[in-house]
C-alpha cells in the first residue's frame, strides 16, 4: 500500500514537473513569437513608411511644378497679367503663406532642434541661437538686397537699357532726357524683381531640403500620411509666389526654367536623400540637431525678410495699392488667408 502512495506520489511529481516544463515552454515560445510580431511590425512600418515617401516624392513634385509654373503659363490671360488685380492678390495670399512658413513652420523647428536635451546643456541652453541666427541672417539679406543693387546698377544696368531703351525712347514723343530717366527708373525695378526673386529662391531652397530629408529619414507611416498634404499645400502657394516674381523679373526662358527646377527638385531630391541615409541618419544626434537648427534659424531669417520686406511692405506701399484703397483692403485679406491657411497646416507639420 505504502509503495502505491509512493508511486501516487512520485506519478503527481512528475505530472507537477512535466507541467512545469510546458508552461515554461510556452511562455519561451510566446517571447519569441511577441519578438517576432514585433519585428515584422516594424518591417511593415518601415514599408509602409517607404511607399509613402516614393508617393510623396511624385506628389510633392507635381505640386512645385504646378505652384510655380502657374503665373508663367497664366500670365497670357488677361485675367492674370502681372499689374491686373487678381495677381496683385494671388500674390499677395502667396506672400502670406511665405510669411507664415517663417514664422510657424521654420522657426519652431529651430528652437526644438537647438534646445533639445540631447545636445550639451551649455552652450545651448544658455543663449537664444535660433532668434540671433534669424536676425543676423536678415541682415545679411538686406546687404546681399543692397549690395546687389549698387553692382548691377554700376556694372550691369546697360544689359537691361539694351533689351528695353528702344521701346522707351522711341515709342513716346519725350525728349531723349526725358525717356532715358524713365529707361533708368524701369531697368532699377525690373533688377529690384530679379533680385529678390534670386534671394528669395535661395530660402526656399535651403528649407526644402531639410524638410525633405526630414521626411525621408523617418519611419514613422502615421508621421509621414499628414505631411504629404501639408507640404503639397505649402510648395504649391509658396511656388505661386515664386512664380509671381520670376514674371516680375522678366527672365528668359533659360533663367526661368533652370530656377522652376530648382524649385521642384529640392523638396523631392531632401526625400530621396533622406531615404538614401534613414540607416545612418539620426535625427537625435548632436550633429544632425545643430545642423538642421542652424539651416532652419538661416532660412526663416531671410523667408520673414523677404516676405515682410520685398514682398509684402513692397507691394503695400507701391502706388497700385496705395492709390486704390479697395483693393489694398482685398490685398490684406489675402495676405490673412494665407497665414491663416498655411498656420493651419502646423497642426499636421
Amino acid at each position: 500500500m505504502a509503495s502505491l502512495k509512493n508511486l501516487g506520489a512520485l506519478t503527481l511529481l512528475l505530472l507537477l514537473l512535466s507541467l512545469t516544463v510546458q508552461t515554461w515552454g510556452k511562455e519561451d515560445a510566446d517571447g519569441a513569437g511577441s519578438e517576432c510580431r514585433v519585428a515584422k511590425e516594424v518591417s511593415e512600418e518601415k514599408a509602409s513608411a517607404l511607399k509613402l515617401k516614393v508617393i510623396a516624392i511624385f506628389t510633392i513634385l507635381i505640386a512645385s511644378i504646378l505652384g510655380i509654373s502657374s503665373p508663367i503659363l497664366l500670365q497670357g490671360m488677361p485675367l492674370f497679367k502681372p499689374d491686373g488685380k487678381v495677381f496683385v492678390l494671388v500674390k499677395a495670399f502667396a506672400s502670406g503663406v511665405i510669411l507664415a512658413t517663417g514664422y510657424v513652420h521654420v522657426l519652431p523647428d529651430s528652437f526644438e532642434c537647438l534646445t533639445s536635451p540631447c545636445l550639451p546643456d551649455y552652450p545651448w541652453s544658455k543663449f537664444p541661437f535660433t532668434t540671433f541666427i534669424a536676425m543676423v541672417a536678415a541682415v545679411l539679406t538686406l546687404m546681399m538686397d543692397s549690395f546687389a543693387m549698387s553692382y548691377y546698377r554700376k556694372h550691369g544696368m546697360s544689359e537691361v537699357e539694351c533689351e528695353h531703351g528702344n521701346q522707351i525712347e522711341h515709342g513716346h514723343g519725350h525728349s531723349r532726357g526725358v525717356g532715358v530717366k524713365k529707361l533708368d527708373e524701369e531697368a532699377s525695378k525690373l533688377l529690384r524683381y530679379q533680385i529678390i526673386a534670386q534671394v528669395l529662391e535661395l530660402g526656399i531652397v535651403v528649407h526644402s531640403v531639410v524638410i525633405g530629408l526630414s521626411m525621408g529619414a523617418s519611419q514613422n507611416a502615421g508621421t509621414i500620411r499628414p505631411l504629404i498634404a501639408a507640404i503639397c499645400f505649402h510648395q504649391l502657394f509658396e511656388g505661386v509666389g515664386l512664380g509671381g516674381c520670376l514674371l516680375q523679373a522678366e527672365y528668359k526662358a533659360k533663367m526661368k526654367a533652370i530656377m522652376v527646377f530648382f524649385f521642384s527638385v529640392t523638396t523631392p531630391f531632401g526625400i530621396a536623400l533622406g531615404i538614401g541615409l534613414s540607416h545612418v541618419y539620426s535625427d537625435n544626434s548632436p550633429a544632425s540637431l545643430i545642423v538642421v537648427g542652424v539651416l532652419n534659424a538661416t532660412s526663416g531669417g531671410l523667408l520673414n525678410y523677404m516676405a515682410l520686406v520685398d514682398l509684402l511692405a513692397a507691394d503695400f506701399m507701391g502706388t497700385k495699392l496705395q492709390s486704390n484703397m479697395k483693393l489694398q483692403m482685398w490685398a490684406f485679406i489675402a495676405v490673412l488667408l494665407g497665414v491663416s491657411g498655411m498656420s493651419l497646416m502646423a497642426k499636421w507639420a
